[in-house]
């Protein structure tokens, strides 16, 4: 009681709710799952009237590994039911709402897993969950994380989930719950680097261009190296990226195209852009009045510099590769200056730097960013 007691007042205190995933893995002989210490827990938290939303564990198709006991996907959906069963007395949760089933990433058994979870209790979650990991921490190398085929597998594992969930529940919101660089906790000097950005960044643009609107990144901090801040809460590449990110970057997505990169690939070869641009009406308060303005991220992930205008071409110029300190970096720079707490509490202003109109735009290597476009005709941002 007093670990959620905790846990509960730093998400309220840090305006943040709270989904709490009760153990799955305590089972009954028959192998349905016993639900007398949720019980327990639940009625805690409605007597201290914690607004709680609730999952029953976690990458279930892990748990023959994790406990030597498999839960398939039927059996999964029939005790989803029963925890729905198990809220519905309690007026506190009567209407809380109820995520899973939380799978890992996508494979065939993954897949089959889920399709018995949906057939059954499909209807029963409010947002069907799943996670996702790009590269086995055991054999990661810098290198990896800029290359487009990783940056492109969510892509492909987002579809299968589609496919399954509107099979049985069309329309049902889907969230990517848990989103990591690399597994078992991340690698030391590359999952909590700069390098990591890239795959981070490239990983909110996919999704929202997939219909994906909910992400939960894992994690805030933990022991591992996938976390935004580090152990002495100082924050890390990751956290600067999704501060700017959430302050500039409306719902409303954009389509975009790249005049100039579509080219024909040779026979047997997959062209894979290495700049990468996402466009989203934008949600800053400063820019409220101006209607028809929107926020262009980029991600260029290529050894040479970019040069584009608006409208116009994107050629590509010779330009030395970064060095590679960069990659390992544990800081960020905007606009030329470091960003960094002011102190304990109170973080920088995260000031643009005016272009001129007109001006082209010179994207350096192997670079992230972003540009708010003011006074430009992109209707789907007129009307809120």
């Amino acid at each position: 009681a007093r670990s959620l007691d905790k846990l509960y007042n730093f998400a309220d205190c840090s305006g943040l709710h709270l989904i709490f995933a009760l153990n799955a893995l305590r089972r009954n002989p028959n192998n349905s799952w016993n639900s007398s210490s949720a019980l327990g827990l639940v009625k805690y938290s409605a007597s201290k009237k914690y607004n709680i939303s609730w999952e029953l564990g976690n990458e279930p198709n892990n748990y023959r590994t994790m406990n030597g006991r498999a839960v398939n996907g039927s059996q999964l959906g029939k005790d989803y039911i029963q925890l729905k069963s198990l809220l519905q007395p309690i007026r506190t949760y009567s209407r809380a709402s109820l995520y899973g089933p939380n799978i890992g990433r996508p494979r065939k058994n993954v897949i089959a897993l889920l399709d018995g979870f949906m057939k059954v209790a499909g209807s029963t979650v409010d947002a069907v969950t799943w996670q996702h990991y790009y590269i086995d921490s055991r054999v990661v190398k810098v290198m990896d994380f800029l290359k487009t085929r990783l940056l492109d597998t969510l892509s492909d594992q987002i579809r299968k989930i589609q496919k399954v969930v509107n099979t049985y529940t069309p329309g049902k919101k889907i969230w990517l719950e848990g989103v990591v660089t690399t597994s078992a906790g991340g690698t030391n000097n590359l999952s909590d680097s700069y390098a990591a950005g890239f795959l981070w960044l490239n990983t909110l643009g996919m999704l929202a261009n997939q219909g994906i609107d909910v992400v939960i990144r894992h994690s805030f901090f933990d022991h591992g190296y996938n976390h935004l801040v580090d152990q002495n809460f100082n924050p890390l590449p990751d956290y600067w990226l999704s501060l700017l990110y959430k302050r500039l970057i409306g719902p409303k997505v954009l389509a975009v195209h790249v005049a100039g990169l579509q080219r024909k690939p040779r026979p047997g070869r997959v062209i894979r852009d290495k700049l990468r641009i996402y466009a989203h009406c934008t949600s800053h308060h400063k820019y409220e009045q101006a209607c028809l303005i929107y926020v262009l991220f980029y991600l260029l992930i290529s050894k040479y510099q970019k040069k584009g205008s608006l409208g116009g071409q994107v050629k590509k110029e010779k330009s030395h590769s970064p060095k590679g300190e960069r990659f390992f970096c544990e800081s960020v720079q905007l606009n030329g200056q470091p960003l960094m707490m002011v102190d304990d509490g109170t973080l920088p202003d995260l000031k643009p730097r005016p272009l001129r109109a007109g001006r082209t735009l010179v994207i350096p290597p192997v670079t992230m960013g972003f540009y708010v476009v003011k006074n430009v005709n992109a209707l789907a941002c007129r009307y809120r």
